[in-house]
């Protein structure tokens, strides 16, 4: 199976935990169990969901600081939820180039986002990596 699958796992596992303010654990519980992922993916949406929950603090402070007016609580939960993902892949995640995250991000907002989500998130990771990372 591939990353890409998994990185749509993991984003729907964390628009879960969200919208609904699901438990993580459970939240993956049920996203595993709904996916047919090999070990190796299957671990990367383990280790990106638990990731990002306990960086959402920064995460969040870095998305506010580059969305020039927007606080995150008023995004919308799928760019939001985009956006922390490929931020922690950027920042936490050496073995994923910047570039795959960001190409994902803006591949996950076509599809799961408003007509407006794969500009917005391209120009606020454009504006993350150009800055350097994180805040």
């Amino acid at each position: 199976m591939s990353r890409r699958l998994a990185r749509q796992v993991a984003f729907q596992t964390l628009f879960q935990i969200d919208l609904a303010k699901s438990d993580v654990e459970t939240a993956l519980r049920q996203r595993l169990e709904d996916a047919e992922l090999d070990a190796e993916n299957e671990e990367y949406v383990k280790t990106v969901v638990r990731g990002v929950i306990q960086q959402r603090p920064a995460l969040d402070a870095q998305i506010s600081a580059v969305s020039k007016g927007w606080q995150v609580h008023r995004l919308g939960y799928v760019d939001r939820s985009i956006l922390r993902l490929a931020i922690y892949e950027i920042v936490f995640m050496d073995d994923i180039p910047v570039r795959v995250a960001v190409n994902e991000a803006v591949e996950l907002a076509k599809e799961f986002g408003d007509e407006e989500s794969p500009k917005f998130v391209n120009g606020l990771l454009g504006t993350v990596v150009r800055d350097g990372g994180f805040v």
